[in-house]
């Protein structure tokens, strides 16, 4: 039998099929556009991501050579934040507002007001109030779009409205939960006291589940769709960052995991809650059962440097094409032409706002310092700094909360670069290690259908069973010297330019 992992990104969807020993047996990805129809908006089609599983499962299925009745389970993971609203038959009734969209500012503030302040919400719900975050969408919604707002008899998040697409049913976890600032994290249910004093209905949003839960079974229709067969059990999934740990094994206290995907995560496992008074960083329910977990998210990691490719290296995307080579790989070549600290060139990586270690919609990016001796070679390091950097930045949050850790796993597309993982571990001056999947959260929510469906017990029994390292980074003295005075550059830019942004 074999398990299988969706997930819903930002720009396209993955499907994964793991066997019951945790060897991944296929993966494939279907793509889809993301719409920005105003600066500092971000929206999707729901409808685009069903579709996208549809194409990712049946080419996963193909290439894995399987029988439908071999699918044991599916777990579901996803981006989180994102607000599906349907009303009473099911329609879609505008496009999703997703995770890096940044026009909610007025309702993070009625928010925050409404709870007594910024201290009171996270007294509440464990978090600040941030534009990326649900909350605030259905608030602009009701502001903005009333007569929508009337029709609205459910609010869903990206991978729980494929929950819907596949069994029929509404519900969610409490880790993706966790991201709509609706959640009492502590107590691991719908907070009523805030959706009380939002005015909103509590019948607005599904039932609540632990992330290994079965939350129902594939139809008839979807199975037909899919290529899958009827019945087959779909568990709760976790959102996209603790779906990534779990795929990572960071399930523990005392480990730590990095994620270079478009976003960039610093996570760290905790036993209970841990609040950071200042809401720089979140805490959230962890898909591990009665596990609470601490993680940072900037928005534009990974896509900071997509941003650049697409913006100034379109000579390395032809040369690239036509020797048959990842542009990446061209890219961070060029990069290592230049030295540590890119003498003295500092690179922003605010593109889309940010969320941490400054929750700051109106955050920009910028380059600090380019002088004549600047080449592109310093200009295309200085982005991987700034990213670097920048995880750094809620790396030193979580050491402030006295949160153990003592290594980092890491994955996502920054993790498949040694030039990357290097300037990592020397920035972090810890141990990288490369996890053996290497496929985050399609592979993490795959061994939570595992545990859902009984092939293990508990979700860390199901990580000791199938993740090990695969190759350690460690960190090289001299180079952490060297990153050090241009960290301390990077760190000041922020607080003196925020006034301009």
């Amino acid at each position: 039998m074999a398990l299988l992992g969706i997930d819903i990104g930002t720009s396209g969807t993955k499907a994964l099929i793991a066997d019951e020993d945790g060897k991944v047996l296929a993966t494939a990805t279907a793509e889809y556009p993301l719409l920005s129809p105003k600066p500092g908006w971000y929206e999707q089609h729901p409808a685009d991501w069903w579709k996208g599983v549809q194409t990712a499962v049946k080419s996963a299925m193909k290439k894995a050579k399987l029988k439908p009745t071999e699918i044991l389970a599916i777990g579901l993971s996803g981006q989180m934040h994102g607000s599906v609203f349907l009303d009473a038959k099911h329609k879609v009734l505008r496009p999703a507002l997703l995770w890096n969209d940044q026009r909610t500012t007025k309702q993070c503030a009625d928010i925050e007001a409404s709870a007594g302040g910024r201290a009171g919400l996270i007294n509440l719900v464990a978090n600040p109030a941030l534009t990326g975050f649900t909350a605030p969408k259905i608030l602009w919604l009701r502001d903005n779009e009333p007569k929508k707002f009337e029709q609205v008899r459910q609010v869903l998040l990206p991978k729980d409205y494929i929950r819907w697409c596949l069994t029929g049913e509404y519900a969610t976890e409490v880790s993706d939960a966790s991201g709509t600032l609706l959640l009492d994290v502590a107590k691991r249910n719908w907070s009523t006291e805030l959706i009380s004093r939002l005015k909103l209905d509590p019948a607005l949003f599904p039932r609540v589940h632990e992330s290994p839960d079965v939350t129902g079974v594939l139809s008839k229709q979807a199975a037909e769709l899919l290529g899958l067969s009827a019945g087959t059990l779909v568990v709760g999934g976790a959102g996209d960052v603790a779906a990534g740990a779990v795929g990572n094994g960071v399930v523990m206290g005392g480990m730590l995991s990095a994620i270079i995907g478009t976003s960039g995560i610093i996570f760290a496992h905790a036993g209970k809650p841990v609040l950071d008074p200042l809401g720089r960083v979140h805490t959230m329910c962890h898909a591990v059962p009665g596990q609470w977990c601490v993680f940072g998210c900037m928005l534009s990691a990974g896509g900071s440097l997509q941003w650049y490719r697409d913006v100034f290296a379109q000579s390395e995307v032809v040369a690239a094409k036509k020797a048959k080579e990842d542009v990446y790989e061209l890219l961070l070549s060029g990069a290592a032409e230049a030295p540590i600290g890119s003498e003295g060139l500092a690179f922003l990586p605010y593109l889309t706002g940010e969320r941490c270690p400054h929750p700051d919609p109106t955050a920009k990016g910028a380059w600090v310092g380019l002088t004549r001796r600047h080449t592109k070679s310093h200009m295309t390091r200085s982005v991987i700094e700034g990213v670097t950097f920048g995880l750094r930045d809620m790396l030193e949050i979580t050491r402030s909360m006295k949160i153990p850790g003592s290594s980092v796993r890491i994955t996502g597309g920054g993790a498949r670069s040694p030039f990357w993982r290097q300037m990592l571990a020397d920035t972090f001056n810890l141990p990288l290690h490369l996890p053996s999947s290497g496929e985050g959260g399609a592979f993490g929510v795959a061994l939570l259908a595992g545990v859902g469906s009984g092939v293990w017990r508990t979700v860390e029994e199901a990580c000791t069973a199938t993740i090990h390292t695969i190759g350690t980074t460690k960190p090289k003295a001299k180079n952490t010297a060297a990153y050090e005075p241009a960290y301390r550059q990077f760190a000041s830019l922020y607080p003196a330019l925020k006034g301009k942004f």
